[in-house]
């Protein structure tokens, strides 16, 4: 049997935290961004989780299933 192989984009995109969650970047932050305000700006700047309806995907792309 092959070897499962992670989503290369995927290991680039997601961190998974000690407690099993997965951490992701927020979009919206590469350019543009004088016409945002700064509150927007600040929230956008913590990292997220992932939402559950995504989980078992992602966890399929990194070969955690």
């Amino acid at each position: 049997m092959p070897k499962m192989k992670t989503v290369s984009g995927a290991k680039k995109r997601f961190k998974v935290k000690k407690n099993g969650q997965i951490k992701r970047g927020s979009a919206f932050r590469s350019h543009i961004l004088t016409k945002m305000s700064q509150k927007r700006k600040r929230n956008l700047r913590n990292p997220k989780t992932i939402d559950d309806t995504n989980k078992k995907a992602v966890k399929r792309m990194l070969c955690l299933l």
